[in-house]
């Protein structure tokens, strides 16, 4: 969990920083400027998707302080981290924070303070192997949203610049004027990584009741399905379609319009949720004994 906070923590200063010190012509669907820009921004973003990612930390918080007012406690910050999921409360078409945002936001800090405490040991796990590749294989991708969430560009990089089309002008379908292949300021593919290596994080945190541990590995699933896919659509978009190479998009999954790409979301989910469920309860049993 530890590790969570630190990496939502790390992005939201990026943000902050980034969206404060460019204008907002150069980033994506903000209008705000300066300070008042890099606050609204990062509003935004501890609605989506760090409210999201704070949801799967809830459980093992109240695992660890099984009482009646940390319940609470729980149940305030799901119902709150919960408005992030509202159609509406996060637009893409505009990204400046409203009043509505603080909820969610506020459901994120909640479940931050409920994890304080003396955290558990670090132990290597079965999986842990796979789990790292799996993360340097999405960090990879992810480099020039990295990039970009600190406000630059791989224009004029050596080898990544030949690898990664980022600042050159291109076309899409649908939009009729040229743009940079990668705008600066946050990603939703960056989203996608955040929400998939928090959800590989959590699914190695066990659990010790049978309800809880379904609940919370079929959700933790959900967001590794929901993350990679968000990455393949942005990926795709700025790789492939944007260098004129097909017009076949990746239909994205930031609403919840029924597509192709939401189908293999959920059985990506499906099967992480199979895989992971039985081979963790074997290791939480060890773990009990």
């Amino acid at each position: 969990m530890l590790a969570i906070w630190v990496l939502l923590a790390v992005v939201a200063i990026e943000i902050l920083v980034t969206y404060w010190r460019i204008p907002p012509g150069e980033l994506y669907h903000v209008h705000e400027h300066g300070a008042a820009d890099g606050a609204s921004r990062t509003l935004t973003f501890l609605n989506f998707p760090a409210a999201m990612i704070a949801i799967a930390t809830l459980v093992s918080s109240y695992e660890r302080r099984p009482r009646r007012r940390t319940a609470a406690v729980a149940l305030a910050a799901l119902v709150l981290c919960a408005f992030a999921f509202v159609p509406g409360v996060v637009r893409e078409s505009n990204l400046d924070a409203r009043p509505i945002n603080v909820a969610a936001a506020g459901g994120a800090l909640l479940a931050v303070f409920l994890s304080l405490g003396r955290p558990r040991a670090w132990r290597r796990l079965p999986g842990d192997r796979l789990r790292l590749a799996v993360v340097v294989a999405l960090v990879l991708v992810a480099l020039p949203w990295i990039a970009a969430n600190l406000g630059f560009s791989f224009g004029g990089v050596p080898v990544l610049g030949q690898i990664f089309q980022t600042n050159e002008l291109r076309s899409q379908p649908g939009v009729a004027r040229l743009h940079p292949a990668v705008h600066l300021g946050h990603h939703h593919g960056l989203d996608g990584l955040l929400l998939a290596v928090s959800a590989l994080l959590a699914l190695r945190v066990p659990i010790r009741q049978p309800a809880l541990r379904v609940a919370a590995t079929a959700y933790a699933a959900l967001l590794l399905a929901w993350g990679v896919a968000n990455i393949v659509n942005d990926a795709w978009l700025e790789q492939v379609v944007k260098r004129g190479w097909t017009t076949t998009e990746v239909p994205g999954v930031l609403s919840l319009h029924w597509n192709w790409t939401w189908a293999a979301v959920v059985l990506g989910a499906i099967a992480v949720f199979a895989t992971d469920y039985f081979s963790r309860s074997s290791i939480h049993s060890d773990i009990g004994t």
